[in-house]
């Protein structure tokens, strides 16, 4: 699965799975852009892989703030540049129940896992439908398709994106604009790091597979749906559990 002379953004590309993705889509042959909020992490990714030979640059993005947005797609688009796949790879969560949660935890969630891919595609969207192609590919969580413990409101911004990628997927493919959605389970990341380490052991014990995903797993659906091999999918959610999760 080739990417020749197509342009990709990916969000969070600055470590775990953001960066994975980033390094696939390159390696498959895309001039990559990483927008990242953490700039140190982001330069330095995107300077690893342009030693690799690879054409890939940074540019700071905080997709829970419009004028950041704004700017990332000016970066994006400057000297009549296009998008071709966008990869919503950013977000955030932490395991907490539910009742301990505070008003501002919830908005922190919400805005970097639904707020934010919805923002940045309605940024950069018009251009794609001028030209009448592009792929955007969401990475959302399992934990929106079944739920997870400790995660409610997280869950339900995941869900949100889920929903999202369905609807807009209905309303682009007249512009032939593919909207899927990747859904992973838990899945080796830094982030994953900060569970505790009996609650991994069960997760791997629950899952068929009997591995913990990697961000590389994730990564490999994501070049699919950017890819030419999926001209003919859209609005779908592709599950990347290990056969955690099963539900329809």
């Amino acid at each position: 699965m080739r990417l020749d002379g197509k342009t990709a953004v990916v969000t969070g590309g600055a470590s775990g799975i953001g960066r994975a993705v980033a390094t696939t889509l390159a390696q498959a042959g895309a001039q990559v852009l990483i927008g990242d909020i953490n700039q140190s992490g982001g330069e330095a990714a995107a300077a690893e892989l342009r030693a690799a030979g690879h054409g890939v640059r940074f540019a700071r993005l905080d997709v829970t703030d419009l004028d950041s947005i704004a700017a990332f797609r000016d970066q994006a688009q400057a000297g009549g540049g296009k998008v071709d796949v966008i990869a919503h790879v950013a977000g955030w969560g932490k395991v907490e129940p539910f009742l301990q949660n505070v008003p501002e935890f919830w908005r922190k969630v919400i805005d970097l896992n639904f707020y934010g891919p919805v923002a940045l595609t309605h940024a950069l969207l018009p251009a794609m439908v001028e030209r009448q192609s592009g792929k955007i590919v969401i990475v959302a969580s399992d934990a929106g398709r079944v739920g997870s413990l400790g995660e409610t409101v997280y869950a339900g911004a995941k869900g949100g994106a889920i929903a999202f990628t369905k609807s807009l997927a209905r309303e682009m493919a007249r512009y032939t604009i593919n909207v899927n959605c990747v859904c992973p389970g838990p899945t080796d990341t830094p982030l994953f790091q900060a569970v505790p380490e009996k609650h991994r052991e069960a997760f791997v014990r629950a899952t068929p597979m009997r591995r913990l995903a990697r961000p590389q797993d994730i990564a490999d659906a994501v070049l699919f749906f950017a890819s030419q091999r999926s001209d003919f999918v859209t609005g779908q959610v592709l599950s990347v559990s290990g056969g955690l999760t099963m539900a329809g």
